[in-house]
């Protein structure tokens, strides 16, 4: 099968069931692996953090390669596995439906599943922003990273199933990036590496959904395209990381609203650069109106890989 097949299936399968909650995920076994490590390396601080990252990453796209090479269905699953498109639409679907039904607490407990902030007095206008900014920092996270990966790998060697164990190795290096990559005491010297790591891989496919899929899917529908760019250029570097406000600025564009501001974190108050001008006041529908940009995003990005291969097939 070609290329752009193996990675169209993959992305429908995930749009149709979403993640795999009855079978065993990938990134599960990445986090076991990631928990066993670390109680050997821990004690070497910051050498410890770096071979625990290249130890999990190389082994990620070692095992990925061996394993997808014996069958194709198990290439296709890896790659369904590796997004997180109707995941992420579900995860937000779920705090609005329970909004709308005005269940404040069960809403609160919901989103600190999403986040690390605190959300215990969050009010309504707080929870959705911080579910839209979550799921705009993930459309790159669980999306259009992943799709650059598995291109450049499939690029490299296309009769291969180097673009999956790419995809799966990027997979593992957010995933060291989410349970260690932390700037709390436990962390600093640990994990700095892995977090510097997802600094890197997230670099190139951050600012294309921002400078691209994200304004393109604006136009298509009917946001705010010129407000989209031009947020996207003054805001895109508000932000501790180096990465997060990329995509969030251009959907706060898009939307009129703004992001940041004062957040809670641990029982601190933080004051967050804003992102954004508010253009109007956080709504319900605005989690609606964000999931739809997401998933533009991600046919936009997916459309712009399958014609990609496809004429790379033809010449």
């Amino acid at each position: 099968m070609r290329v752009e097949n193996i990675i169209l299936i993959g992305f429908i399968l995930d749009l149709i069931f979403g993640d795999p909650r009855s079978l065993l995920h990938p990134v599960v076994v990445i986090g076991r692996v990631i928990n066993f490590l670390e109680k050997i390396l821990y004690k070497y601080k910051k050498i410890g953090g770096v071979m625990l990252n290249l130890i999990v990453v190389g082994l990620t796209i070692g095992v990925t390669y061996l394993v997808s090479s014996y069958l194709e269905i198990i290439e296709i699953y890896l790659i369904y596995t590796i997004f997180a498109t109707r995941s992420l639409a579900l995860e937000g679907m779920k705090v609005l439906n329970i909004l709308k039904k005005k269940d404040m607490q069960l809403a609160r407990k919901e989103l600190s599943y999403l986040v690390s902030r605190d959300t215990n007095y969050m009010q309504e206008k707080d929870i959705i922003r911080s579910v839209m900014e979550t799921i705009s920092e993930n459309i790159v996270d669980g999306i259009i990273s992943p799709l650059f990966f598995m291109a450049v790998g499939y690029l490299i060697a296309p009769l291969t199933p180097l673009g999956v164990a790419f995809a799966m190795g990027y997979k593992a290096i957010n995933t060291l990036d989410s349970m260690v990559g932390y700037k709390n005491e436990k962390y600093k010297d640990f994990g700095c590496f892995s977090a510097r790591v997802d600094d890197v891989a997230n670099f190139i496919p951050a600012r294309l959904t921002g400078i691209l899929l994200i304004p393109v899917s604006a136009i298509f529908l009917r946001y705010d395209f010129k407000n989209s760019w031009k947020v996207f250029f003054r805001d895109r570097c508000n932000h501790a990381s180096p990465n997060s406000a990329q995509s969030e600025s251009a959907i706060a564009g898009a939307l009129g609203v703004q992001f940041g501001g004062t957040t809670s974190y641990f029982g601190k108050m933080a004051q967050k650069p804003t992102i954004g001008d508010k253009i109007k006041e956080f709504e319900l529908s605005d989690i609606k109106k964000n999931i739809k940009l997401m998933y533009g995003s991600a046919f936009l990005g997916m459309g712009l890989i399958y014609i990609m291969f496809m004429l790379r097939s033809i010449n």
